[in-house]
């Protein structure tokens, strides 16, 4: 049956208790931006036209995790859903539930596939993408996003684990997937003498999505013999399918909101040219890493809190809540000190252009100060997940990116600030995100 931390009404909020859920969480959560990351520094480093390889990887990689984020909300619900239902101990009344809405996922992958291949062309045109960058953002792209109904079910699955309080077998998915990717990237791009031909920028597309093809059967077999679910359909929908798919919305039209922040970044960035969107694609390649490490906890926080709920134990989300906030600024003072340590050398594992360094050197130290200000948000963002305030979240970015991160950007460009223009705009973001939610949470539990 299914290995879940104890987490009853006489537990206690222990540093302990946590990390056996948040540690794991970090290690599964950091697997997708790690694909992209590795991606990033050995494409960098290629010796032919490595700032437009480096810039199309970007470009396209951001445009693939713009997608996967808003189709994956569905994994936020579902776990929401089920830990729920496993603090009320009703587990047994949503069996059916995981299959039903892993089948609209995937389906509704393969449509946007098809969709965006038929449109690529305009969608990174969109992003100011021209000549070379162009023809490589595609070439990524076509690849790289058959990736995409393998990457939702895995993401569907995770989020199964992690409302049954397991996010154990995610971690080692993940772990499997990873260590898979970072050979596959050097073996496709560079080539084996003799057996594999060098296949630079279409090399790293397919070792991410044969790593995630791995990542999909290992969690299918776990799956099967580790929870009390399966993929057997059946029919009725389940009556919970419609709150599912009432949180999936909200969740997704925030998610929506987060991307069209993202997207004028990286449109932004393209336009000032092909060195800033390589200085931008490695920044925030750093920053996404951060997030996800972060958003570990955030899980933590996701998943106890939904338990918590089912469970009517109101005083424990409250003192979640405040553990999670100092734990997670700590870790993010420790990593943000980490990067001032090695602030030059991290850059030159992504690129030896002296061009491309200096203007990453330039906005580094904000992606770097800003960090405990993602964890408050983070941490804030997770709970509401797990309470299913959907609403709540979806309104919050809604006001964060059209009355925060787009005015700050605009006026940041205004004044030819370029790169920290855009680096201001997320920050200003990010204080909007974590405060907000914040305000709210307190006003409502303490």
């Amino acid at each position: 049956m299914v290995n879940m931390i104890n987490l009853d009404k006489r537990s206690t909020l222990s540093f302990t208790k946590i990390n056996k859920l948040a540690i794991p969480a970090i290690i599964s959560g950091i697997a997708e931006p790690l694909l992209s990351i590795t991606d990033t520094a050995i494409v960098g480093n290629l010796k032919i036209n490595p700032t437009e390889a480096l810039a199309a990887v970007g470009i396209a990689g951001s445009f693939i995790m713009a997608i996967i984020w808003v189709l994956a909300q569905t994994r936020s619900a579902i776990s929401a859903i089920i830990a729920q239902y496993l603090g009320a101990n009703k587990i047994k009344e949503i069996l059916n539930l995981p299959s039903q809405i892993i089948l609209i996922n995937i389906l509704l992958s393969v449509f946007i596939y098809f969709i965006t291949i038929f449109f690529i062309v305009e969608i990174f045109e969109l992003y100011n993408a021209k000549g070379l960058v162009l023809e490589n953002s595609i070439s990524y792209y076509k690849i790289r996003a058959l990736g995409l109904p393998l990457t939702l079910f895995v993401f569907s699955i995770f989020g199964i684990f992690r409302g049954l309080q397991n996010t154990f077998w995610p971690m080692i998915i993940s772990i499997v997937g990873a260590v898979l990717n970072v050979v596959l990237d050097f073996a496709l791009i560079f080539g084996i003498e003799g057996f594999i031909p060098e296949m630079k920028i279409e090399g790293a597309a397919w070792a991410s999505v044969i790593s995630q093809g791995v990542m999909a059967i290992l969690a299918l077999i776990l799956l099967l013999k580790k929870t009390p679910f399966s993929l057997k359909l059946s029919l009725p929908f389940h009556p919970e399918i419609k709150r599912l798919l009432s949180l999936s919305f909200n969740l997704i039209i925030r998610t929506i909101a987060l991307n069209i922040a993202l997207f004028l970044a990286n449109s932004y960035a393209t336009e000032y040219g092909t060195s800033y969107i390589a200085a931008q694609t490695i920044a925030f390649q750093i920053w996404l890493f951060f997030a996800f490490f972060i958003d570990g906890y955030s899980s933590a926080g996701n998943i106890m809190s939904g338990k918590f709920l089912g469970e009517k134990e109101y005083k424990k989300i409250w003192n979640l809540s405040k553990i999670l906030s100092k734990y997670t600024i700590v870790i993010s003072i420790l990593l943000g000190g980490i990067c001032f340590l090695f602030y030059t050398t991290i850059g030159k594992l992504f690129s030896q252009e002296k061009e491309v360094l200096e203007l990453f050197y330039g906005v580094f130290w904000i992606v770097i100060i800003m960090q405990p200000i993602n964890a408050i948000a983070f941490v804030f963002d997770g709970i509401f997940k797990g309470l299913a305030e959907a609403v709540i979240l979806r309104n919050t970015l809604l006001i964060a990116t059209f009355i925060g991160f787009v005015p700050a950007l605009l006026i940041g460009n205004y004044f030819n600030l370029k790169l920290y223009a855009i680096w201001i705009a997320f920050t200003v973001w990010m204080v909007l995100r974590g405060g907000i939610l914040a305000a709210i949470f307190r006003r409502k539990f303490k």
